[in-house]
């Protein structure tokens, strides 16, 4: 198997003009790598911490066991667009199997998952709607890919 990456999230799917927006950046990076998203359901009437556990065992159960897990949290590790593009051409050269990011729910990660996961991300310290996570991670895979490929999209901060 070769580098792939793999977005499951616990919720439903966004609405339409957010999933117009994500798929562009799916069409942008598939160039680069394999890349699949997958809306994680938890059926039942859980609520809290309970469902927060069911949502956590749900996301897991859908990711390879071989898998580089990563989970977004807010009191993950920041890094910003070059770390990131090191830290994914590491990935590619080093890590034969797929690259899972997991996204939480309005409730976020279950702390088991999180503890299970190889590398804790944050995005920042800022509250994001779920469809917004979503998209800036896929826009910052694509950034960090067309670092990697020499690609002229990112511009360096003053």
């Amino acid at each position: 198997m070769s580098f792939e990456l793999r977005l499951l999230w616990a919720g439903r799917h966004s609405p339409a003009e957010w999933e117009t927006l994500t798929a562009d950046y799916r069409k942008r990076i598939a160039p680069m790598a394999p890349i699949s998203e997958r809306a994680v359901k938890v059926r039942g009437g859980a609520t809290g911490e309970a469902r927060r556990r069911a949502e956590g065992e749900a996301l897991a159960a859908a990711a390879p066991a071989d898998a580089f897990w990563v989970a977004l949290d807010r009191l993950g590790k920041p890094i910003d667009s070059e770390g990131l593009a090191r830290r994914m051409e590491k990935w590619r050269a080093e890590w034969p199997h797929p690259v899972v990011f997991f996204l939480g729910s309005d409730l976020g990660l279950d702390p088991e998952l999180v503890a299970r996961c190889r590398w804790v991300l944050s995005l920042g310290p800022l509250t994001l709607p779920h469809a917004l996570a979503r998209l800036v991670l896929l826009e910052q895979l694509y950034r960090a890919l067309s670092i990697g490929a020499g690609i002229q999209y990112h511009r360096k901060p003053f």
